[in-house]
C-alpha cells in the first residue's frame, strides 16, 4: 500500500541532490518523472521543485505543503529524491550553479550539494531528476532541503565541466581559497588543455561584477600584495611563461573582509581574462571584501610542487 506524507514547509523553496554533486542537471524539454507527487514551491531565481518522492524507511518529515509517494527503499541509495526545474527568464543563454542544504527541522545542516544546470537558453526551462544518496552515518534525520545559493553566469563565460577543453585550450577555474584571521585568499588556476603552446607574461585581468553581472564601483584591485599581507608570495615578480599542453599556471586573489566605516562591499561574480585578448570566463568566488575596498592579484606563475 503506497502510503503519502509531507516534506518541507510552505516557506522554504527546496530541492533534493545527490551529496556529491554532478555537472548536467537534465535535458531541455524531459518531462518530470512520474513516482512523486507534484508540489507548489515557489522558484528561486528560476529554480523550482515539481515532485518530491520519500521511500517507505525513510523518517517521514512533518509539513502540509509537499506530499510524496512510499516507495521500497533501493540499496547503496536513501531513495530519496526531486524533480525540479529551471527556467530562464533572460535574454541570453546561462549556466546555473545551485547550491543546497539538507537540513533538520531545528535547521542543523546535515550535508549539502551542488548541481550545474549548463546553457539554458532564453525563455527555456530544463527538468531533471536530483537523488540525496546515502546519508553519513549517525546523521540526524533530514526534513527539509532548501536552495542556499543560486548563481547564474553567461554560457559562454562559464567554467569548463569537468574534463572539458574549451575552444580555446584553456581551462580557468578556481579553488575554494583559504581563510586566517581576517584575510583571504583564493586561487586562480589555468590549465594548457589545447594541442599548441600558449605564452604567459604577467596578471589575470579582472572586472567584479554584482548580483546582476554588472560592474562594482568602489574597489580598487592592486597588482601584487598592495601591502594587504607580506610573506604571501604576492609581491613576487612576473615572469613570461610558456605553457605546453597539459601544464598548469597560478595566480591568485588577496583581501581583507575587514568592516570598519561605510558599506560592506560583496562581490559574487568575477569575470577573468588570463591576459589581454584571452577569452572572459566569469567566476563565483564570492568575495566578501569587507570596507577595505582592496582586492591583490598574485602574477601567474608555475604552482610549487
Amino acid at each position: 500500500m503506497r502510503k503519502v506524507t509531507s516534506l518541507l514547509p510552505p516557506f522554504a523553496a527546496l530541492l533534493l541532490l545527490t551529496a556529491c554533486g554532478s555537472e548536467q542537471a537534465g535535458t531541455p524539454g524531459a518531462a518530470a518523472p512520474a513516482s512523486g507527487t507534484a508540489t507548489t514551491a515557489p522558484s528561486v531565481d528560476g529554480v523550482r521543485i515539481t515532485s518530491v518522492t520519500i521511500p517507505s524507511g525513510t523518517p517521514a518529515p512533518s509539513s502540509d505543503e509537499f506530499s510524496v509517494h512510499a516507495d521500497p527503499l533501493p540499496s547503496r541509495d536513501s531513495g530519496i529524491s526531486a524533480a525540479y526545474e529551471v527556467t530562464n527568464t533572460g535574454t541570453e543563454a546561462l549556466t546555473y550553479t545551485i547550491l543546497f542544504d539538507f537540513t533538520t527541522d531545528a535547521g542543523a545542516v546535515m550535508g549539502n550539494g551542488r548541481e550545474t544546470v549548463r546553457s539554458v537558453g532564453p525563455g527555456a526551462t530544463v527538468r531533471g531528476t536530483v537523488r540525496l544518496g546515502v546519508p553519513a552515518p549517525g546523521a540526524s534525520r533530514v526534513t527539509r532541503v532548501k536552495v542556499s545559493r543560486v548563481t547564474k553566469v553567461p554560457a559562454a563565460e562559464a567554467p569548463p565541466a569537468s574534463g572539458e577543453c574549451p575552444a580555446s585550450g584553456l581551462r580557468l577555474t578556481t579553488d575554494d581559497g583559504d581563510a586566517a584571521m581576517g584575510l583571504r585568499v583564493v586561487g586562480l588556476h589555468l590549465e594548457n588543455c589545447g594541442k599548441r603552446d600558449y605564452s604567459l607574461d604577467g596578471y589575470p585581468l579582472l572586472e567584479l561584477l554584482d548580483k546582476d553581472l554588472a560592474p562594482v564601483q568602489g574597489v580598487r584591485i592592486v597588482n601584487g600584495s598592495g601591502d594587504i599581507s607580506s610573506g604571501t608570495g604576492f609581491d613576487e615578480p612576473a615572469r613570461p611563461l610558456v605553457l605546453k599542453p597539459g601544464e598548469s599556471a597560478s595566480s591568485g586573489l588577496m583581501w581583507r573582509n575587514t568592516t570598519e566605516s561605510g558599506a560592506a562591499v560583496n562581490v559574487p561574480y568575477v569575470r577573468v581574462r588570463a591576459q589581454q585578448g584571452a577569452d572572459p570566463v566569469t567566476l563565483t568566488p564570492h568575495l566578501d571584501l569587507g570596507t577595505t575596498g582592496k582586492l591583490a592579484v598574485r602574477a601567474w606563475t608555475r604552482p610549487s610542487k
